[in-house]
């Protein structure tokens, strides 16, 4: 029989943690007498990250004596108090390998489910003091889990723990982490897992889009629990850099040239994905050489790459491109990537696009229209006037192509033509796109400025699309993921504090910072936050791949072994350094 051995809370506090504050709940200490325990949590107790911890399906967090004897011994620890890994309830019995999701039992006069295993976290490093603890509960498949509460009542110690009903499938929580966290996955276990109701929904549709990446003809994806829903980005190409040669450039409007590319050595050029990127590596002056990022406005099949910059005004390289760039000069190139591309499915398309926006989905366009795709394509743009929309006629040309196309352009400083009834004055609002028709089930691709794109996809959000089938696309750094970290001022990036280093160049291209490697620095992860690059991480330890980014060239190696490798081309900078100069995608 299973036992309750300690109620243990605490309320979320700011601790210190590497120069930075972080409102953790992980402080939690044992409590004497009953506990009322309720939908959200145990009296007494806080989440201080609910995006990671707490609500209805983590409410109270379970873990057991049989692990602490286990970690007392791995560790060489005798300091390991109750409550010390996070837990609220401290149990003897209940073994990850052998609790299963969906269990349900009953402690005192409260009855629980078990919905999934503990998520990884950096925060219960902090609290042992063993920065590689959240690594180490996966590896040695000792988590803990999650229980959801069916029905409220007190708890204490020394209550008898009983089982009610066992959960369909018996996966049991050692199972059931490794299969997200770990290589060499069981396709049968991925969808014994989908047949739990219990399973908490991010679990779920971490393991739908994992079971998706095991379909033929289709290319893994990572979990949301682990990387925030990220695709693969990288396609058939080349590693690092190779040079291109600017075969022609084409003013488009006033202020954006397209630049065609060519192979120079006689290589097939291999064929992106429509709304991939290129990066452009750029020595301007007497400056180390720049990296840019460049949407790829051409036709997957057009045998050319094709790049369409705007000249920002105090845009070095974009001045460089627009007032020096000559055909026949060389450029330095990567081979395509990126995440933001067209999905090969059968559900309707919504392309929208401000300014240079229209990049990417104008490549997607050109897919649509070469295929000539019968899905429903809505086409929304939004130009400051006829003279600065880029692509008008290529892509009124390219709808015209489709059997089933809707075309709706917005100019903020210029009324239509009365002839023109597809063009309005203003901007694309929550009224004006609920009246163009948009169903529900269709799959939305943005891209323009980030305001832009927030409220534009709040607007279908609201219409009625499912937040998963908004994709964007932006190519100045991603919004930071720092869980539980004190919001502070916003940073512009530079260049790190403290003497240079001596190692090689790091770029991290999305940011505009090329910085020499220093083995003060941790990590790459660790350098990116020393010059305040929005940076994205959970674990710190190689486990969630929250923070793997594109590795677009140079060589690395992990200081901690990953648990999992990331797929090629990618790299996780929470636990890797430079072994050559780097450019991230960051």
């Amino acid at each position: 029989m299973a036992t309750l051995l300690s109620v243990n809370v605490g309320m979320p506090q700011d601790v210190s943690w590497q120069g930075r504050t972080v409102h953790t709940g992980a402080w939690k200490a044992p409590v004497q007498g009953s506990r009322m325990v309720r939908r959200l949590n145990v009296e007494g107790d806080g989440q201080g990250d609910l995006a990671g911890h707490g609500g209805e399906m983590r409410a109270v967090l379970v873990y057991q004596l049989q692990s602490y004897e286990y970690w007392r011994k791995q560790l060489g620890r005798d300091d390991l108090t109750f409550g010390i890994f996070g837990e609220n309830l401290t149990v003897d019995g209940l073994p990850d390998d052998e609790v299963c999701i969906g269990d349900r039992y009953r402690i005192g006069e409260a009855e629980f489910e078990v919905t999934q295993p503990r998520v990884t976290c950096y925060r219960v490093g902090m609290r042992l003091g063993e920065p590689t603890m959240a690594s180490l509960l996966v590896a040695h498949h000792r988590p803990g889990f999650y229980l959801r509460v069916i029905s409220e009542g007190h708890v204490q110690a020394g209550d008898e723990i009983t089982l009610t009903r066992k959960g369909p499938e018996e996966l049991s929580v050692a199972d059931t982490d490794a299969l997200l966290y770990l290589p060499d996955r069981d396709p049968a276990q991925l969808r014994r897992a989908l047949n739990i109701p219990a399973l908490s929904p991010g679990w779920q549709q971490s393991f739908r889009e994992l079971a998706a990446a095991q379909q033929p003809k289709q290319e893994p994806g990572w979990p949301s629990e682990r990387a925030g829903t990220r695709q693969p980005g990288e396609g058939p190409g080349w590693p690092g850099f190779k040079a291109m040669r600017v075969a022609r450039i084409v003013p488009e409007t006033p202020t954006i040239s397209s630049v065609y590319l060519d192979i120079t050595d006689g290589t097939p050029l291999p064929e992106n994905r429509p709304g991939q990127y290129l990066s452009v590596r750029l020595a301007v002056g007497d400056a180390a050489p720049t990296v840019r990022s460049y949407s790829l406005s051409s036709a997957p099949t057009a045998g050319t790459y094709r790049i369409s910059v705007k000249h920002e005004p105090h845009g070095q390289v974009s001045r460089y491109i627009h007032d020096t760039l000559r055909p026949g000069d060389l450029l330095d190139v990567a081979s395509p990537r990126g995440t933001f591309v067209l999905d090969e499915n059968t559900r309707p398309v919504v392309l929208v696009s401000a300014g240079i926006g229209a990049t990417p989905v104008l490549s997607m366009l050109h897919q649509l229209a070469a295929t000539m795709d019968p899905r429903p394509v809505w086409w929304i743009h939004t130009a400051h006037d006829r003279a600065h929309h880029a692509f008008a006629d290529e892509s009124h040309a390219l709808l015209a192509q489709l059997p089933d196309a809707h075309e709706h352009i917005y100019y903020t400083a210029e009324a239509p033509h009365p002839d023109e009834d597809h063009i309005t004055q203003g901007r694309p609002n929550a009224r004006s796109l609920a009246a163009l028709g948009i169903p529900a089930d269709a799959d939305a691709y943005l891209c323009g400025p980030v305001a832009f794109m927030d409220d534009l996809g709040g607007f279908l959000r609201d219409h009625g699309l499912r937040p998963e089938r908004i994709h964007t696309e932006q190519f100045s750094a991603l919004p930071a993921i720092n869980p539980g970290i004190t919001p502070t001022a916003a940073v512009r990036p530079h260049q790190p504090p403290g003497p240079p280093g001596t190692g090689p160049l790091i770029t991290f291209a999305r940011s505009g910072i090329t910085t020499t490697w220093s083995p003060a620095h941790a990590s790459l992860l660790d350098l990116a936050e020393a010059c305040d690059i929005p940076t994205r991480w959970s674990c710190r330890t190689g486990v969630c791949h929250t923070c793997v980014t594109h590795l677009v060239a140079g060589d690395i190696t992990y200081t901690t072994p990953p648990l999992e490798l990331p797929e090629p081309g990618t790299v996780l900078v929470c636990c890797s350094e430079p072994t050559s100069e780097v450019v991230l995608d960051l």
